[in-house]
Order: structure tokens, then sequence, then C-alpha cells
């Protein structure tokens, strides 16, 4: 039976996942103690909802706004009272990351690969619209608050520590997503512990070698699938419960957000640049597991 974890939980979970995310994805102290706490408001009132059985396009909205507006109050009184520069106003879009449906996005991609084409066509437009929800309600509260998703401000880590910083993040971010998909702890421990090295390694190959950014997201892919067989083998647990979690967190949410930013200030151009890098780095994760599958599992690799 899957866990069936309290409000509480979940928050503190999407709060510490996406605090994590935000420092992979090159934020600092301030934009990670900000997207905490929206994280973790987004998360609880995206329960609430749930439990009072809301529709999920209304659900995806009132979370994702729950969590801007929550880094919006917490900035501006930072900026206000502690002198705290606006260039951390970008972290918004990793408070509301909790959102993106990595799992069907991951399993959709490994279905029509298996010519599952029913099962994988609706898993990947339920992705979609709660992607396309997520982004134009983050877009909306960017625009009311005069907020633009710039890089973040560069971070000077010696490269040692920030490997070691890297697999930190990287295990609290996939943990924290195992909650959400409802796994249990042992089982999210061990996600963990496959998504810390997988992903690690996907960032420290596009810092020091020249491997394109999508080819590094299928060796992270891949990595976690062989290591998922092997546990497999050894303890029992399903590969999905593993592999789908442990590369969430490499799922391009920020290249999705900024996609349908710059689109809805008409600017095609850039949106469709950012849109391009997002679905190349989608489409490489299930590939990623499917090659791993392929090779480990006898029976997925013989035709139907």
């Amino acid at each position: 039976m899957p866990a069936n974890y309290k409000a509480w939980n979940l928050s503190l979970a999407a709060a510490f996942a996406c605090c994590a995310f935000t420092f992979l994805l090159g934020g600092g102290p301030a934009e990670m103690l900000f997207a905490f706490f929206g994280a973790g408001v987004g998360q609880f009132v995206r329960k609430k909802l749930i439990e009072h059985h809301i529709t999920l396009l209304a659900n995806v909205a009132c979370a994702v706004a729950s969590s801007c507006c929550t880094y919006v109050i917490l900035i501006k009184l930072a900026e206000m009272f502690f002198g705290i520069s606006e260039a951390h106003q970008s972290g918004y879009i990793c408070s509301m990351l909790f959102v993106i449906p990595g799992f069907p996005l991951i399993t959709g991609g490994i279905d029509l690969a298996k010519l599952d084409l029913r099962s994988g066509l609706e898993r990947l437009t339920y992705a979609f619209l709660i992607i396309i929800t997520a982004t134009l309600t983050g877009w909306l509260a960017a625009f009311t608050f005069r907020f633009t998703p710039a890089d973040f401000p560069e971070l000077s880590i010696d490269p040692v520590l920030k490997l070691v910083f890297r697999m930190a993040a990287s295990f609290v971010g996939v943990y924290g997503f195992s909650f959400l998909f409802n796994s249990k702890r042992k089982m999210a421990l061990t996600a963990g512990m496959i998504g810390m090295i997988a992903n690690t390694l996907r960032l420290e190959l596009v810092d020091f070698t020249s491997v394109p950014v999508s080819a590094a997201a299928f060796i992270g892919a891949f990595s976690a699938g062989i290591m998922a067989s092997l546990i497999k083998a050894k303890i029992g647990y399903p590969r999905i419960t593993l592999t789908v979690p442990s590369i969430v967190i490499m799922v391009p949410g920020m290249f999705l957000y900024k996609g349908i930013y710059y689109l809805g200030l008409n600017d095609v151009n850039t949106g469709i640049m950012w849109l391009s890098k997002a679905i190349m780095l989608i489409a490489a994760l299930p590939l990623g597991l499917i090659a791993a599958r392929i090779l480990t599992d006898k029976n997925f690799r013989k035709s139907s």
C-alpha cells in the first residue's frame, strides 16, 4: 500500500525539494530560503484543495499563486528591512516547481516507446495541462508584481565544495519529490541515493566536459535506470518507483516556465528557444531510462 502523508508532511517535502532545486539551478541562500517557504505554503494549499475535491486546474492555479505570492511577500519584506537585492526576485520560479508533473511526463514517454499510445498520450496531455496552467499562473504573478525570470547572481564556490553541495541537494530534492509521489520512506531514501549520483553526474558532465546538455540528461537517466535495475534484483523495489523520482529533479521546469513567459510577452523567438531546450531535455530522460531497461530486462527488449 502506498503511504498517505498529511498536508504538513507534504508541505515540508515540497519545501525542501524546491529549496534544493533552487541551489541546483544556481540560486543562493536568499533564493533557497524564500523558495522553501513559497513551495511549502503552495503545497499545503494544494493538498487541502485535493482533500476538498477541487478540480485539478483550479487546484494547480491556486497552489502556484500561493507559492508565488508567499515568495513575493517575503522578498519584499527582506528588501525593505534587510536591504536584500532585487536580483533575488528571479527565484520565485523555483517556489512553484513542486507542481511540475515529472511523473506523467517521464512515464508517458516510456509508454510511447512501448507503443502504448493511448496511455502515453493521456499521460502527456495530463502533464501539459498542468504545465500550461502552472506557467500561465506564474506568468500572471510575475506580470502583476513586475518580476522577471532573470539569471541568478553567480555563486563563487570551490569546485570540490560545489560537488558536495550538489550531491546533498540532489539527495534532498529527490527524497522530497518521492514523498510527493507518495513513496514510502525507505523507497524515498533509495531513490534519493540514486538521484544523488545520477543528477550530480549530469551536472558535472555539463560543467567539465563538452557533452551537450541533453546528452548529459540522457546519461544521468541511463545511470539511474541501471542502478534501479541492480537494486530491484537485490531488494525487489519496482523500477518505476525508483527511477522516475530519481530523475524528476532533472525535468527542466524553469526552461518550460521561461518559454511560456516570453511567449506571453510576444517574444516568440526567445520563448521558442527556451521551449525547444526543455523539449530536448524532457525527451532525453525517458530515452535514458528506456535504454537502461532494454539493457537489463530481456522481457522489455522483446517485441510483443
